[in-house]
């Protein structure tokens, strides 16, 4: 991607059963439970959305839709864990993940490939069942709103978006659904209010891979809500998605073996909060990509990445290190399709902050 390597085939991450199902699926799922009792407690409190930054023009169509279960269909945690010590959260990337092409098809093939030519152990297998819980959702989302159609949309001029639509697009075919795309800027509003694609079809059900609170702070967002367009994902995911959730967590679980301290910048102002811990990183509320990421040590920066994000405030959360094997820092995406882990991918970057184009590694098991 841009000139630089993405897929990289070069080495292979190689875990043992019980890492996967003791480290990784089972917390994931245990966290993901957590991040939904949170979600329950802010969608219910005005206060609460007001910390997490949310347009109080949405508060109430977050209840509502949290209070309907309108259903999601994918997330992605992110973990720092080195294979001996329990996995610690770092964020939950649960609006608009990527990397989900390369997780549930690409690295398959790779293994299916190895093992065929003799590379890799016949008894070599992956945590990957991405695609086919995938398809399977989409079939429960379309007997939910009682479709048989679905428009998927992403902006223009990015690739790793389109990729990722096209593959769910792909899926969506696979669940039996006719499926059409429009990207985001060649929406239309009707006379009538209803959203449109290019051939004046109403989009009525939509997955989007475009963020809530993009749409929530521009001039047309108001019409995604008043357009009665069913979104995929909801917009209680609006706070899922959200940096405000790690302090939330640790609030609620504090101490909990897959956690890290994290507090509010009011938490910080009041209270002692950063002593004892000499590292920290200051997250702002909305960002994505590893962007506006800033590494404190003793209050000094020793590190930071630069980005569009920070206007809503910030959060802190206790540094961990990311492993390292030879020269590369190691981040582990955990993936889950609604409330079920389905599979994991590994991130290798020169820096210790994950990006867009951090290089994506397969992985085992063995």
């Amino acid at each position: 991607m841009h000139g630089q390597a993405y897929w990289d085939e070069t080495a292979y991450y190689q875990f043992n059963l019980q890492q996967i199902e003791r480290d990784l699926e089972a917390p994931t799922e245990e966290i993901h439970q957590m991040c939904l009792h949170v979600v329950d407690l802010v969608a219910k409190s005005e206060e609460r959305l007001s910390q997490f930054a949310i347009p109080s023009t949405y508060w109430q169509a977050i209840a509502d839709s949290w209070q309907a279960k309108e259903p999601s269909l994918y997330s992605r945690l992110d973990f720092v864990y080195d294979g001996r010590t329990p996995a610690k959260l770092l964020e939950n990337n649960a609006d608009t993940p990527t990397s989900l092409y390369e997780s549930g098809f690409w690295q398959w093939l790779w293994l299916e490939n190895n093992v065929d030519n003799n590379k890799l152990s016949k008894r070599a297998d992956q945590f990957n069942s991405l695609q086919e819980k995938l398809v399977n959702r989409l079939k429960v989302i379309a007997d939910y709103y009682g479709i048989h159609y679905l428009h998927f949309a992403c902006c223009k001029d990015t690739d790793e978006d389109r990729g990722t639509v096209q593959y769910l697009q792909d899926c969506a075919k696979e669940a039996g659904l006719d499926d059409y795309f429009c990207y985001i800027e060649d929406i239309g509003l009707a006379v009538g209010g209803e959203l449109t694609d290019l051939q004046d079809q109403v989009i009525s059900h939509c997955f989007k891979l475009y963020p809530w609170e993009f749409m929530q702070r521009e001039e047309f967002g108001p019409h995604a809500l008043k357009a009665n367009t069913a979104w995929i994902e909801p917009i209680w995911k609006t706070i899922l998605s959200n940096k405000a959730l790690l302090p939330m967590l640790w609030k609620e679980f504090e101490g909990h073996p897959n956690l890290l301290p994290a507090f509010f910048e009011t938490d910080i102002a009041s209270m002692n909060a950063l002593s004892g811990i000499k590292k920290w990183v200051k997250k702002p509320l909305y960002s994505r990509e590893g962007a506006n990421i800033d590494i404190l040590e003793n209050g000094k920066m020793s590190l930071s990445s630069d980005g569009p994000y920070g206007e809503e405030g910030f959060i802190y959360q206790a540094h961990t290190p990311l492993p390292k094997f030879a020269d590369n820092y190691t981040l582990i995406g955990s993936w889950l399709v609604d409330d079920e882990a389905a599979g994991i991918s590994v991130r290798e970057d020169k820096s210790p902050i994950t990006q867009d184009l951090s290089r994506y590694i397969p992985h085992i098991i063995l």
